[in-house]
C-alpha cells in the first residue's frame, strides 16, 4: 500500500499552513478542492452511500474552513483533511447508527442455494467516471484509493459489517497504507489500540468477503472478457431473450435489489423472475441499455419504453460481479443515481 504522506519539505508545509490559516474563503476553497475526489471516496468507504459521501465531503470542507487556524503544519494538509473527514463520518455514524440485517426469505430461489451475506440496504454504487479524476498517473498517493479490490461492491458491503472505528482503522491501515503511528495520531488513540483494533477487524472482513474473491482480476481497467460479458447481458435484455441471460450466469449466481429487501438465489430463479418482464403478456415493454461502469465493475443502465409511450425512460442500474467468464452477482438499483453516472434523462 501507499504511505499516507511522504515526509514533507518543512518550508513548503509551513508555507501551506500559513496560507491555509490566512486565506480568504475563495483561496481556501481552491486548497481543499484539490482533495475532493479522494476524500469523497474515503467518506464513501466509511458510509457505503454515494449520496451521503457527497454530503460528508461538504461537511469536511466546512469544518476545515471553520478550524483553519488550528492547522499548524505538523502533518501534511492532506492528512489534516483526512482527519477531519474521518471524524465527520464517525460523528455521522454515531448519530445515525445502522447495521447489516439478515436477509428475509428470497422472492425466488433454486433448491439448496445458500443464503447470501447479510443485507446492506444503504449501499450505493460509485460511478467510475468520478474515480478517474482522483489521480492523473499511477504514482500518486491516491493510487491505492481506487484499486479495484478496495472499491468493488463486495468489499464495500463487507466493510459495513465493522463497527465505525474498526472500519476507520482498517481503511487507513490496509487501504490507504497509513502507518500505525499516523493512524493513532489521526484517531487520537494509542498505537497499541490501533494494532489491536486492526487485529479484530481483519477476520470480520475475511468472513464477509466472497470465498473466491482472491481469484478475481485485480486490474482497475475493464478486461475484454468483462466488456464482452456486459454486452451479452445487454443483448439478453434488449432482445428479450432469457436463454442469453441463462448462458451468462453462474449456476449459483444471485441478485439483490437494494434498498428493497428483495433477492433471487440461483440462475434458474433469476431467469424465471425476469422472463415475464421480457416476453409474454406481462412484458413491461421495449428495453434499451447503456453500458457504464461502477466500482470498477461492469454495469448497465436500463431504459424502458412501455407500450404506447414515445420515449425510453430510466428504469434501473445493474452492477455485475464477474467470476471467470460468468456473472456471479447482479446488484440492481433504481434510476436515482443516473445523473451521477452522466446518463441521459431519456432515450
Amino acid at each position: 500500500m501507499v504511505s499516507a504522506e511522504t515526509p514533507p519539505i518543512r518550508g513548503e508545509e509551513d508555507s501551506l499552513a500559513a496560507t491555509a490559516r490566512t486565506a480568504d474563503e475563495s483561496s481556501f476553497t481552491e486548497l481543499v478542492e484539490h482533495h475532493r475526489h479522494e476524500l469523497r471516496v474515503h467518506c464513501y468507504r466509511m458510509l457505503g452511500s454515494f449520496e451521503e459521501s457527497e454530503d460528508l465531503v461538504q461537511e469536511t470542507f466546512l469544518r476545515a474552513w471553520r478550524g483553519r487556524e488550528g492547522f499548524q503544519g505538523r502533518s501534511t494538509f492532506r492528512a489534516w483533511l483526512y482527519r477531519i473527514a474521518t471524524n465527520a463520518c464517525l460523528d455521522f455514524l454515531d448519530r445515525f447508527p445502522r447495521h447489516p440485517r439478515p436477509r428475509q426469505e428470497p422472492m425466488m430461489a433454486d433448491p439448496a442455494m445458500a443464503v447470501p451475506p447479510a443485507e446492506v440496504s444503504w449501499l450505493q454504487p460509485y460511478p467510475d467516471r468520478l474515480l478517474d479524476p482522483i489521480t492523473p498517473d499511477d504514482a500518486g498517493p491516491a493510487t491505492a484509493l481506487i484499486a479495484k479490490e478496495t472499491i468493488e461492491l463486495a468489499f464495500l458491503a463487507a466493510i459495513q459489517h465493522l463497527p465505525p472505528r474498526q472500519r476507520a482503522v482498517l481503511i487507513l491501515r490496509d487501504v490507504l497504507g497509513w502507518s500505525a503511528p499516523e493512524t493513532a495520531a489521526l484517531l487520537e488513540v494509542s498505537v497499541a489500540s490501533v494494532k489491536s483494533t486492526l487485529q479484530r477487524a481483519r477476520p470480520v472482513m475475511r468472513e464477509h468477503l466472497p470465498p473466491r474473491r482472491l481469484e478475481w482480476a485485480p486490474s482497475a481497467d475493464p478486461s475484454g472478457a468483462e466488456r464482452a460479458l456486459l454486452q451479452r447481458y445487454i443483448d439478453a435484455v434488449e432482445q428479450a431473450d432469457p436463454s442469453i441471460l441463462a448462458a451468462l450466469l453462474r449456476e449459483d449466481a444471485w441478485q439483490t435489489m437494494p434498498p428493497a429487501p428483495i433477492w433471487l438465489a440461483g440462475r434458474e430463479a433469476i431467469v424465471a423472475a425476469w422472463t415475464p418482464a421480457m416476453i409474454g403478456p406481462e412484458a413491461w415493454g421495449d428495453w434499451r441499455l447503456l453500458p457504464t461502469w461502477a466500482n470498477r465493475q461492469p454495469a448497465a443502465a436500463a431504459y424502458l419504453r412501455r407500450p404506447g409511450e414515445p420515449a425510453y425512460l430510466p428504469s434501473w442500474l445493474a452492477v455485475l460481479r464477474v467470476e471467470g467468464d460468468l456473472v456471479a452477482e447482479i446488484t440492481t438499483y433504481g434510476h436515482g443515481l443516473f445523473p451521477a453516472f452522466g446518463l441521459p434523462p431519456a432515450l
